[in-house]
This record gives C-alpha cells, sequence and structure tokens, in this order.
C-alpha cells in the first residue's frame, strides 16, 4: 500500500489497535489467526461471502473469496473472512419453505452489517450468488457506508435437450405441460436431468442476473462482472481485480453513499428495463433506496419504463440467456447503447473510481453484427419497458406487472379466489381453471404470507397447460424473475391488512389493463364498503421466530418491503 493509505484513519486501527497498551488483548487474538507486527497498521477487510451447496448459485463463492483474499493480501490489507447465509428460492419454490426466502435478504443485509460494524472494519467486499444475496448484500454496505464492492459468483451455463437450452423455469413449464398431456415423462425426465449443469445462478435474465446487472449499472461491481460464468476463469480474474479495486477505494476513502445516488438507481432502473429484467429488481431497489436515504417510489419505475425500450432478446419471454448476452459486449455494450440514447446518467461514479462515462470509453455504442440477442436501439423487441406499474381500486397504493412476450396485455374476466399459492396450485394442475378467468391468490404478502412467496409455480403450471395469454392472475404476493405471463404481483395494500385484494369474491369482474396501467374491481363502492366493514383480520400463521418478527417489522411492497 502507498504511504497515503498508511496515513489515512483506518476505522479499524485509530479505534482498536495502535491507541496504547489496552489495545494489546485484540492484538493478541488476532496474532493467533496470523497477525504478524507490521500487519496492524494495514487496513482491515471483511471479506463476507455464501459459500453453500444448498444451491449451485453459491456453490463456488468460497472459492472466489480465496483469489480476493490473496489479492487482498498482496496489495498490503488484512482481510477477514465470515460467512452468511443463503436460500435457494428454485428449491424451496412452491413449498412453505419459500416463505423464508425475501426474509434471508434481511438477515444477510444484518448479518453483514453486524459482522463489519462489529470489527470496525476498514472496507467489506461481499461474495454473492442467489437472488438475495445481492439486495441483501447492498443493503449492509448502505448501512455500514465503508468503502465497498460486491462480487457476483456468476451465472450458470445454459442445459441442453432436443436442440434447446434450458434453464431451471424449462423445469417448472414442463410440469405443467406434463400435466396438461403435452409433453411425454421421456421428455420431462431428460430436462430435469440436463436443466442445470453446474455452479452459477439461474441463467436468464431473471432475478439473481438482474440484480447483478443493476449493481454493475450502479457503479457498484466492475464492468462486465454481472453477466460472467460462474464456472469460467475470467470470474475468477475479476473477483480479484475487485479487490483490488477495493484497496484503491479506501485509499481514497470512496464509500458507498458517494456512489450510490438517486442518479445511480436510475441508472440501475433504466438498464433493467433495456434487459427485460425480474420484477424483483422494484421491491429490491426501493429496499436498497430506503438504506441510503434516497427517496424512490414505483412512480420512478413508470417514468423510466416508459422512456425505455427492450432491446434485449432474454429468456424468460425471450430466447437467450446471459452467457449469450456476456459473448456480444455485456451490460456495458448496453449501458453504451443506452447512454447514447440519452437515457444513462454518464457522470456517475462508480467502484473502478472513474465515472460510467469514461468506463464505457471505446465500448461500442451498437450491437455486434451477425448476433440478435442485442437488438439495434430502434428497433427494439418493445418500444417501452416491461415492468409497468399498476392502480386502480385493487391496488391503491400500486403493483408490477411484466408485460413481456405476450400477445394481448390486458384481460376482463371472473374472479378465481384462493387464499394461498397451494389452493391455486391445485386448481391449476386440476384443470379447474379455464380461459378467461383471472386467479386471486391473497394473503402471501409480506406480512400475510408472511414473507412475500414468489408465484413461480402456479405461473409456469399455467404456461405448461397453454394458458399463458389467456389466463389472469393477481397476487399480493411476488414473482419469480423466471416468471412471464399475463400477471401482476405486489398488489398493495396487501390482504392481510384489509387492502382490497381481500375483498374480491369469486367470480367478481377483474380488468388488468397494462395498457392504461390499471387493476379494478367491477363491484359497486358500496357493495366494497360493505365487505370492508365484514372484514375481520385472520390470526398470525407464525407466532414465533423468525417468520413472526418480519410480519411484525416489515413495510408495504409499495416502498421496498423492508425491516428497518
Amino acid at each position: 500500500m502507498t504511504d497515503t493509505t498508511t496515513k489515512r484513519k483506518l476505522n479499524w486501527n485509530s479505534h482498536h489497535v495502535t491507541q496504547g497498551d489496552e489495545r494489546a488483548p485484540n492484538r493478541a487474538m488476532l496474532r493467533a489467526v496470523g497477525f504478524t507486527d507490521g500487519d496492524f497498521e494495514k487496513p482491515i477487510i471483511g471479506v463476507a461471502h455464501a459459500q453453500s451447496n444448498i444451491t449451485p448459485c453459491n456453490n463456488g463463492l468460497g472459492e472466489l473469496a480465496g483469489h480476493i483474499t490473496g489479492a487482498i493480501q498482496e496489495g498490503g490489507g488484512m482481510p477477514q473472512v465470515y460467512g452468511t447465509i443463503t436460500v435457494s428460492d428454485g428449491i424451496s419454490m412452491g413449498t412453505e419453505g419459500m416463505k423464508c426466502s425475501l426474509v434471508s435478504r434481511e438477515v444477510i443485509a444484518d448479518s453483514i452489517e453486524t459482522v463489519s460494524r462489529g470489527q470496525s472494519h476498514d472496507g467489506v467486499i461481499v461474495v454473492g450468488g442467489c437472488d438475495k444475496n445481492m439486495p441483501g448484500a447492498m443493503i449492509g454496505i448502505a448501512r455500514l457506508n465503508i468503502p465497498a464492492i460486491f462480487v457476483y459468483g456468476g451465472t450458470i451455463k445454459p442445459g441442453h435437450y432436443d436442440g434447446k437450452d434450458l434453464t431451471i423455469v424449462s423445469v417448472f413449464e414442463a410440469v405443467g405441460a406434463l400435466g396438461a398431456g403435452k409433453m411425454s415423462r421421456e421428455d420431462f425426465n431428460e430436462i430435469e436431468r440436463r436443466a442445470c449443469p453446474g455452479n452459477g445462478s439461474c441463467g436468464g435474465m431473471y432475478t439473481a442476473n438482474t440484480m447483478s446487472s443493476a449493481f454493475e449499472a450502479m457503479g457498484m461491481s466492475l464492468p462486465f462482472s454481472s453477466t460472467m460464468s460462474a464456472v469460467d476463469a475470467e470470474k475468477a480474474v475479476s473477483s480479484a481485480d475487485s479487490a483490488r479495486a477495493l484497496l484503491k477505494l479506501i485509499e481514497a476513502d470512496i464509500r458507498p453513499l458517494d456512489i450510490l445516488t438517486k442518479k445511480a438507481f436510475e441508472n440501475a432502473i433504466t438498464v433493467t428495463m433495456g434487459v427485460g429484467g425480474s420484477t424483483n429488481a422494484v421491491l429490491h431497489l426501493m429496499a436498497i433506496a430506503h438504506a441510503c436515504d434516497i427517496d424512490l417510489t414505483l412512480a420512478d419505475f413508470e417514468r423510466i419504463r416508459e422512456a425505455t425500450p427492450v432491446f434485449c432478446d432474454l429468456k424468460p419471454s425471450g430466447q437467450y440467456v446471459a452467457t449469450d448476452l456476456h459473448e456480444v459486449g455485456g451490460i456495458p455494450r448496453v449501458m453504451k447503447m443506452l447512454l447514447k440514447a440519452g437515457l444513462l446518467h454518464g457522470d456517475c461514479l462508480t467502484v473502478t473510481g472513474k465515472t460510467i462515462a469514461e468506463n464505457l470509453e471505446g465500448e461500442p455504442d451498437v450491437p455486434n453484427e451477425g448476433q440478435d440477442v442485442i437488438r439495434p436501439y430502434d428497433q427494439p423487441l418493445y418500444a417501452q419497458g416491461h415492468l409497468a406499474i399498476l392502480r386502480g381500486n385493487l391496488a391503491p397504493e400500486g403493483s408490477v406487472a411484466k408485460i413481456s412476450g405476450l400477445k394481448s396485455i390486458k384481460i376482463t374476466g371472473p374472479a378465481r379466489v384462493f387464499e394461498s399459492e397451494e389452493e391455486s396450485m391445485h386448481a391449476i394442475m386440476s384443470d379447474r381453471i379455464n380461459p378467461g378467468d383471472v386467479l386471486v391468490i391473497r394473503y402471501e404478502g409480506p406480512k400475510g404470507g408472511p414473507g412475500m412467496r414468489e408465484m413461480l409455480s402456479p405461473t409456469s403450471a399455467i404456461i405448461g397447460k397453454g394458458l399463458g395469454d389467456s389466463v389472469g392472475l393477481i397476487t399480493d404476493g411476488r414473482f419469480s424473475g423466471g416468471t412471464f405471463g399475463l400477471v401482476v404481483g405486489h398488489v398493495a395494500p396487501e390482504a392481510y391488512v384489509g387492502g382490497p385484494i381481500a375483498l374480491v369474491h369469486e367470480g367478481d369482474t377483474i380488468e388488468l389493463n397494462a395498457e392504461t396501467c390499471e387493476l379494478t374491481l367491477h363491484v359497486p363502492e358500496a357493495e366494497i364498503e360493505r365487505r370492508r366493514q365484514a372484514w375481520v383480520q385472520p390470526e398470525p400463521r407464525y407466532k414465533r421466530g423468525v417468520l413472526a418478527k418480519y410480519a411484525k417489522l416489515v413495510s408495504s411492497a409499495a416502498v421496498g418491503a423492508y425491516t428497518d
């Protein structure tokens, strides 16, 4: 490290190690884990990672953390490695365990804040892979506001069968297709066996790849890092480069809140629209913004959606996966095209120490010829963004619809009301859902679930049954990044707090109109009020433990479902 770095007033050194003999016990304990005399003058850097074989998304993060700690030591810092948790959404999907998924975002944020604040780290680098590792890490990073970088563990490579690329969503959709008699058992088994060939997060522009892309757009990860494969050599190189970049941030005293400005969030939303990202980005970006004390609202998403085309053809509604995007320029190419169109703030600072515009110097501002993963900006898949904010008497605080890949973005039909995901799934698989129906899945919100489960199982079953263009679905829960179809989530206020979705009766007419951004219950206001007066809040599903604590603390989905 340079003289400038060692002279900087470091959190760790100034408060715990070098101020007199009373700090000798601190030094003694650190000697036991490998510190020597000269190490006490170096910046102490937390290396938080979520290594786990619970999920392929995180099975390999420990190895990346090893590359990071080596680079920190070589650069003159002292790493302190610690773990945080993960929950596999793909494995818990459709079960009670899925209630813990969004909860884990808060636990991850709390654990990172607790350790790095408790140890007075001078900087922190977080390695995450699964959906909630990323927003959880960024919430913790924002609260700490010490120099920080996020390192994405990388995306999975696609599986292959019968000439088609496969992802985990292929398996969920196969469940519906098999149940509808549209797929043989042999094909079903082969899809299940081949969909996930190794380490890495789900391969389409699902939630993990959406959030990694958003973080690169915000300037909190290194350029090109968000679409790398987990198993390719460049991921290890990029991880070590991230560690070296963090040492420079410490030297320059550049902190997360210098980078995470309102403009940076707008850049993240713009990129999310351009690549066709997950509905979960809405929830997570608002929660991160809250941790940064930035006023980010659903109106910001709708404003940016109206100005931003979708010009990347990525799963779930498109053809390609994240590794395909990486091969044709990745997020820097997408950003350069958006910058040229005047839709990005090029003056935003990043973890490279440079601005967005400076990082993108020399990057082409048109897509490569001979490919169609990234379309020309003036020939997009959709002229406007795909994440629409719907309001109306069913969602006065707002709701989120993903409208890409659909023949029609409006439906009016009879409500089919279900009090849980399991009830709806049973009805779908039993062929009790008909074209024109609008499914209502309620009491799955942040408080009512609790935990706001993702509805990938029912939405994928609907697609597999061939009903994707003829059936609507609304819920106070949320959706997987792998979901597509005529679906609306994050309906707020949620049913558990007496939101209008709690007052829908079987057979009521519901209009879901993403053209006008309206979600309407066609019932006279007097009748709605009568139902409101008769409604009684149900008993909480959990009385003790983490889910009970979460239900007491969590905010509305309309502001990010945060707990602080």
